[in-house]
């Protein structure tokens, strides 16, 4: 298919961008096959390029002229809080609404506009566009194949297609586990992803076990996510391992290998918890449908807890509503307290970070092994084992660490992301496939960060940028659902790796955390309700100015960076100094005191 085919007419006139807090920017819309350009008139000093994948509708509304939209966004025509006419006149105007909690735009640098951005053209007949024109933005935004998205087409200068893949080999996690125990091997059992389609071709599993029975265990387990590891705590040697629910059923159907892996994942003595992230009714629902838990009767040596963490439409739906609620900015206090606790956003954040202590705990102080799953195994499971890592490992919360986590745990080990993250929490049009579980995933890293300062390498601007990158980049890192889908598309091959260009020099420095100092130590959050905060850089990102607050972080940084350089002068200073004679009195410069050093 070509472009061209798409966009009969290139250039609109007289459009309106308007954006709550804003000054509106009247002037030339350029469609392109990706981008939607606006260049200001009549001087042209602003230019906004807007990814085409940001738009969330293109719809056509009739509009009175001279009354104010609601929320302060700017009527097709008068100004805000003007008086209406008595009896105004009405005009059809096509409203491109581009939603700012996923949509990006930039100039000579990366910007975004804010929430519910909308683009019109005032005309007493005509819409935004052309009606044809409008169907093209549509079309354009909903392109049905992969392959025919930006990140195959960005060829940023300074960057090779190669650069920054290195992070998705298997083989370096398997380095450093081989290096710490010989319990578990790679193997290559679904190198075709012949086994289960949503996991990478390489995955590592107990070395007492074949991969014929590995594959027979794979049938028994929800899209063939059988139990593989994803951590192993050296501190002891427990491990953290994630899966898929079992294929029990009504008839509690068993299945002898996945017994065996999971029995010969404990050894002798030893005990293991499995932590399922429904409620119990839930999964015994899942199995009138099929679906199910181990039984005690078949898993004797695994203890079963239920940590409820929801997904899928109700986590969309309770983002949804506190979106709303940080946009209206008529709330009193009492209003705003009591559509914040309506939302339960806060709730899900408090239940996730709970069941990744309750996980990391049963590694780091019971001693036990533990699997995560859910039903599909794609979702919750992966928040939770990717939050305990955080937890445990200090290696994970440095810059490069934090980037092969979520390798492992969320690209690789196969989080929907196309699925997921189809369409912003403003839009409308929300499918059923739809949920913020990597947006809650980063506000639990955020909660973290405010409460160990100095133990988080990275900062929250990289936060931001993820999520950004997660519902529209350039880059092809999120792209496809699994492996198997990224293989088929040659996104390795044709795009470029988002990490390349977050490791940058010119880049890198902006999402490092000036306070960062190495804590080699296990970081257990509080998770009692007064200590789970609204992540204000986020939800009020558009709402409040950041000005002031990016001028502290830049001294904050000016001032680590000049006790940093004091220090090392200081200590260079003192090394060059010659070293004092030894005192009358002492034997080989020691002191003449009887048993000191």
């Amino acid at each position: 298919m070509e472009f061209s085919e798409l966009i009969k007419t290139a250039t609109v006139e007289d459009v309106l961008l308007s954006r709550p807090g804003v000054a509106a920017v009247r002037g030339t819309l350029c469609i392109t096959s990706h981008h939607l350009l606006l260049s200001s008139c009549p001087r042209g000093d602003l230019e906004l390029w807007l990814l085409i994948r940001n738009v969330d509708a293109v719809e056509k509304r009739v509009h009175n002229l001279g009354w104010c939209h609601p929320r302060g966004v700017a009527a097709p025509c008068g100004t805000p809080g003007s008086r209406a006419p008595r009896a105004p006149s009405r005009c059809a105007a096509r409203t491109c609404g581009c939603c700012s909690w996923r949509s990006r735009a930039w100039s000579s640098a990366w910007t975004s506009p804010a929430p519910s951005s909308l683009l019109r053209r005032k005309t007493p007949s005509r819409g935004l566009f052309p009606s044809h024109e409008s169907l093209a933005a549509q079309a354009l935004c909903s392109l049905d194949s992969v392959m025919l998205t930006y990140p195959f087409f960005h060829r940023p200068p300074g960057l090779r297609l190669q650069h920054g893949w290195h992070r998705a080999v298997p083989e370096r996690h398997l380095q450093r586990v081989a290096s710490q125990t010989s319990q578990w091997r790679l193997s290559s059992v679904n190198g075709d992803f012949g086994a289960c389609p949503s996991y990478p071709r390489a995955v590592l599993v107990p070395a007492a076990l074949g991969d014929e029975a590995v594959a027979k265990a794979a049938r028994f387990r929800q899209g063939g996510r059988f139990p593989v590891l994803c951590y192993f705590h050296p501190k002891n040697g427990t491990a953290l391992l994630r899966s898929s629910q079992p294929l029990t059923g009504p008839n509690r159907r068993r299945c002898r290998e996945d017994e065996q892996l999971l029995g010969t994942v404990l050894g002798e003595g030893e005990r293991g918890f499995v932590i399922d992230t429904r409620s119990a009714q839930a999964a015994k629902q899942a199995r009138m449908s099929g679906g199910g838990t181990e039984p005690k009767s078949s898993y004797p040596r695994w203890r079963r807890l239920h940590r409820a963490l929801e997904r899928g439409r109700p986590l969309q739906e309770s983002f949804a509503r506190l979106v709303e609620a940080c946009s209206d900015p008529a709330l009193s206090m009492e209003r705003w307290l009591g559509r914040l606790e309506g939302s339960r956003w806060l709730s899900h954040v408090k239940a996730a970070l709970s069941t990744a202590c309750l996980a990391a705990q049963c590694l780091d102080r019971e001693g036990c092994k533990v699997l995560v799953h859910g039903a599909e195994g794609t979702d919750t499971t992966l928040l939770v084992t990717a939050l305990a890592q955080l937890i445990l490992d200090p290696a994970c919360r440095t810059l490069e660490g934090f980037q092969e986590l979520l390798e492992r745990e969320w690209i690789q080990a196969g989080h929907p992301f196309q699925l997921r993250c189809a369409r912003s929490a403003c839009s409308h049009a929300r499918g059923k496939q739809e949920a913020p579980v990597f947006l809650l995933f980063l506000d639990c890293v955020w909660q973290l960060s405010r409460q160990f300062p100095f133990s988080l390498e990275f900062g929250e601007q990289l936060l931001l940028t993820l999520f950004d990158n997660a519902y529209a980049s350039a880059y092809g890192t999120f792209l496809c659902n699994n492996e198997k889908e990224r293989s088929l598309c040659k996104v390795r091959e044709s795009t470029h790796s988002l990490w390349a260009w977050l490791n940058q020099p010119e880049e890198k420095h902006k999402y490092l955390n000036p306070l960062y100092s190495h804590n080699p130590l296990v970081i257990w959050p509080s998770v009692e309700p007064q200590s789970i905060q609204l992540w204000q850089g986020f939800f009020l990102r558009w709402i409040r100015p950041s000005q002031h607050l990016d001028e502290a972080w830049v001294e904050i940084q000016r001032l680590v960076q000049g006790k940093n350089s004091s220090l090392q002068e200081s200590t260079g200073k003192r090394l060059s100094q010659p070293l004092p004679e030894p005192s009358a009195g002492t034997e080989n410069g020691e002191t003449g005191t009887a048993g000191t050093r």
